[in-house]
């Protein structure tokens, strides 16, 4: 098998088959059945790139374990433990693992094996697959262009987390206490606040209890139907870690037409965050295997270790059963299936062209089929758990400051930057669980970031081999350095209100529903999903069951389109608290957005233009498979190699 696809490499041979209303391809004796498709006559032909023009020979995964590993860094990130137990309490607790689990079957799984089996059956990057339908050669560039994005504002979180982590090695959290320079008069510590006692009142009567007795409340007053709350005003006082968050890390202004200056600490987190990325992934994947050993399973060690810490406090079960804690009337609202969709999309990185890469590197007769299975498996059971993580620590946290669980808890930065903070300052020893934390969301964060990076870098080295594969290293730096100058606008006073923008617009729930419904439409209906099986059936011996069929055809496709057009309806403006965007930030946004999924569109009608032929011709022959659809190729006049140009020049396609 493996000469047999050196062989394909080196070159195509199509040869003419009179099959009524059905023609092959047939690669080295072995037939690619192409149903419902125009007669192609032509002679038998063999067409062999130049020493010049071949590209190096590809590497392949050292074996099965990096590959998984690889995967499960990638889709297992920051997402699984700040954005997925923020959603489930949210959403009505364990009721909000019902649209979560039928658009995990329904999207999640069917298109994450595709993504692997697309890049597996064709050895190419994100952007290079799309020869098997030329017309929608656009999704594998607003992939590339949307993971350009994601790269730049993603990574800045991870400086935000280096910078925490660096602040953790001291025998006391500079956010547990008022007394630094960057505190106001307006500061009130956990400490200061057992000062302020609490207003108890029922029907018959009202009075006041110092918060020191009040946790001994029912010894001390036998008094039933109270209801007690203390005098803290949120809006006059502020906490130590909000202050520690916004007056020394972000010393963040007042809007983002006042971008101020850059914040020269984060700007070096920022820069040794890049280097990491860098060095993981300068050699290609023979040494991204090796790195992925330590990011990939480090943080399950870690995350054990702050589970077990977290069950054991007081309040923590009251923290997981509001975690899990049923509403079923909660998931009538569509608010509900839009948020359980965004998750998995963005969760598993589908959409991206990453996973397109990651299986571009298997070998051709690897069962994909069951990697993506388990690994999706693994992503989902991993955000179930880290809702254990975070919300026995949150229970905690609540139960420490007598508050509502529901005040306490949060999402992305609020969560990993204000929320847990706060709870770590209430343990015993809080800067060692402080150091675990953050390294936990570095190496789940790290490896997300270098992996879509790899994907990245893929498509682009396959789409133009001649000119980048000599240049790897360099090119990477390129990349690198680039992203890191564009990064800065998110490390400046104003950067907050960029980095919200750039999440809301550049890499939006939006942008990745039009992507990935695309992508089913090209592979289902442009290529043709019974095309596909039979490609499937050459890689792993045996046709998968019909469900994906159904999967890819129908419910991936319509709950794409549902869920947009709820999204659409009930879309509102982005905010950062209580801030409102100028209109021109919201038009930078915009342009953000359709900078990628404005490509779709583009290229079809570019692609038309450029493709000989009558209006008819055209029609068929953009969405026509490339007959040289395995391996890299040297760069040709889209959408065709030179074996398709030589067949349209001669005048053998008939109609």
């Amino acid at each position: 098998m493996e000469t047999e696809m050196n062989d394909l490499d080196k070159g195509v041979t199509l040869e003419t088959r009179d099959v009524g209303t059905c023609s092959e391809f047939t690669y080295n004796n072995q037939r690619t059945p192409l149903p419902s498709q125009p007669v192609v006559v032509a002679k038998t032909m063999e067409t062999r790139l130049n020493n010049d023009d071949q590209p190096a020979e590809r590497d392949l995964w050292n074996g099965k374990i990096e590959f998984i590993l690889s995967c499960v860094g990638q889709c297992i990130g920051l997402g699984n433990v700040t954005r997925f137990p923020y959603l489930c309490y949210k959403n009505g607790g364990g009721a909000f693992l019902i649209p979560y689990l039928i658009t995990m079957v329904c999207c999640g799984i069917p298109m994450y094996f595709l993504e692997l089996s697309l890049g597996q059956f064709l050895s190419v990057g994100g952007i290079g697959v799309w020869r098997i339908t030329p017309a929608f050669k656009g999704v594998g560039y607003a992939a590339a262009v949307m993971a350009a994005w994601l790269n730049i504002f993603y990574i800045v979180i991870l400086a935000w987390g280096i910078f925490y982590l660096f602040a953790s090695f001291t025998s006391e959290l500079p956010w547990a206490s008022c007394d630094n320079e960057w505190n106001t008069g307006r500061c009130m510590s956990n400490y200061d606040k057992v000062h302020i006692p609490f207003k108890c009142t029922n029907k018959s009567s009202s009075f006041e209890v110092s918060a020191v007795d009040y946790r001994n409340f029912s010894d001390i007053y036998n008094v039933s139907g109270l209801t007690c709350k203390q005098y803290y005003n949120g809006s006059i006082f502020s906490s130590p870690v909000r202050e520690y968050w916004e007056r020394h890390v972000l010393q963040i202004s007042s809007g983002i037409d006042d971008p101020g200056n850059i914040r020269w600490q984060l700007a070096i987190c920022l820069a040794i965050i890049w280097v990491m990325c860098y060095f993981c992934i300068w050699k290609g994947i023979k040494w991204t295997g090796k790195v992925v050993y330590v990011t990939a399973l480090f943080p399950y060690v870690l995350m054990a270790i702050l589970c077990v810490r977290g069950v054991t406090l007081p309040g923590a079960m009251d923290g997981i059963k509001f975690y899990l804690l049923p509403n079923f009337e909660k998931i009538k609202e569509s608010s509900v299936w839009i948020d359980a969709v965004t998750q998995i999309f963005f969760s598993y990185g589908l959409g991206l062209g990453s996973l397109v890469a990651l299986g571009s590197y298997n070998k051709f007769n690897n069962n994909v089929y069951k990697d993506a299975v388990l690994i999706s498996i693994l992503n989902s059971s991993t955000s179930l758990f880290a809702g254990f993580v975070i919300f026995s620590v949150i229970g905690f946290m609540a139960n420490e400051q007598n508050l509502p669980i529901e005040e306490v808890a949060a999402s992305g930065p609020g969560l990993t930057f204000l929320a847990y903070p706060s709870a770590i300052v209430q343990l015993p020893v809080s800067p060692l669980w402080a150091i675990f934390f953050f390294l936990m969301l570095l190496m789940l964060g790290l490896d997300s970031q270098f992996v879509t990076m790899e994907g990245f870098v893929t498509a682009l080295l396959d789409e133009w081999p001649r000119h980048l594969s000599r240049h790897r290293e360099i090119f990477i730096g390129i990349l690198c350095f680039m992203s890191y100058l564009v990064g800065l606008s998110c490390v400046t006073n104003g950067g907050m209100y960029m980095y919200q923008l750039f999440d809301f617009y550049a890499a939006s729930g939006l942008c990745l529903l039009v992507l990935i419904f695309f992508e089913c439409i090209a592979i289902s209906w442009g290529y043709g999903v019974n095309r596909f099986y039979e490609n499937l059936r050459s890689m792993f011996g045996f046709y998968p069951s019909n469900y994906w069929k159904f999967a890819w055809t129908v419910a991936c496709p319509g709950i794409c389109a549902g869920v947009f057009f709820f999204y659409v309806i009930e879309f509102k403006p982005v905010k950062y608290m209580e801030y409102e965007y100028p209109i021109w930030a919201h038009g930078i946004g915009v342009v953000m957005a359709l900078s990628s999924v404005g490509i779709i569109p583009v290229y079809m009608v570019y692609i038309f233009i450029v493709t000989p032929g009558t209006f008819k011709q055209r029609c068929k022959l953009i969405f026509r498979p490339d007959v040289k659809v395995r391996g890299r190729q040297p760069e040709a006049p889209p959408p065709y190699s030179e074996v398709s140009m030589h067949i349209i020049q001669d005048g053998a396609v008939q109609f």
